[in-house]
């Protein structure tokens, strides 16, 4: 008797549990795309801006900020202004008292394909969303951290498991009662022609 209730609950659990981890797949990558994709939306306005300005003969100096931000620390926004060969003209970012400067790749890519969009990891502990763009004199990045967006995934991740399985036992209770509430073949009867 066991048995046949057993296969009839599986034959309910397995394609349900199948979809639904598909769709809690399927929301957690939906929303983490959208909050890392986001994440590099203020990087492209500013490094866009500072390329117009710089084009239109502002001095580089006068696009960065006065005071310094610690990427490593803050999760402000920072500009990083090269010249045609990678050395920096000015900058208001700072890491571990250097000047943040990714690999070249990253430079020569946003002048052969512009905006490049990197997530660019300077160091262990620091991720940085960067968007790089070219000017007539060289190439203007704009980063931040990416450590509140990481915070925020990280949260979506553990929304996304404690619903699956909260999905997956009621499931699973909802599939034994289902199972055990089926008529047994001797139950069913046939209506009369």
């Amino acid at each position: 008797m066991r048995s046949p209730v057993v296969r009839r609950a599986l034959a309910f659990f397995l394609p349900v549990a199948v979809l639904a981890t598909l769709c809690c797949g399927l929301v957690y990558a939906a929303v983490q795309q959208d909050l890392r994709m986001g994440a590099n939306d203020p990087q492209l306005r500013l490094a866009e801006d500072a390329a117009g300005a710089l084009d239109g003969g502002a001095q580089p100096s006068t696009l960065v900020g006065s005071s310094k931000v610690d990427v490593a620390a803050s999760l402000a926004q920072f500009v990083v202004i090269f010249d045609t060969s990678g050395t920096v003209l000015a900058t208001d970012g700072q890491l571990d008292g250097h000047d943040p400067v990714p690999p070249l790749g990253v430079l020569d890519a946003a002048r052969q394909n512009p905006p490049n969009r990197v997530t660019w990891q300077p160091r262990e502990g620091v991720r940085i969303a960067s968007v790089t763009v070219p000017w007539h004199g060289g190439t203007v990045l704009a980063g931040r951290s990416l450590r509140e967006v990481e915070r925020q995934e990280d949260n979506i991740l553990l929304i996304a498991a404690a619903a699956w399985l909260v999905m997956m036992a009621s499931l699973a209770v909802a599939s034994v009662v289902a199972a055990w509430l089926w008529p047994s073949g001797s139950q069913r009867t046939t209506a009369a022609p």
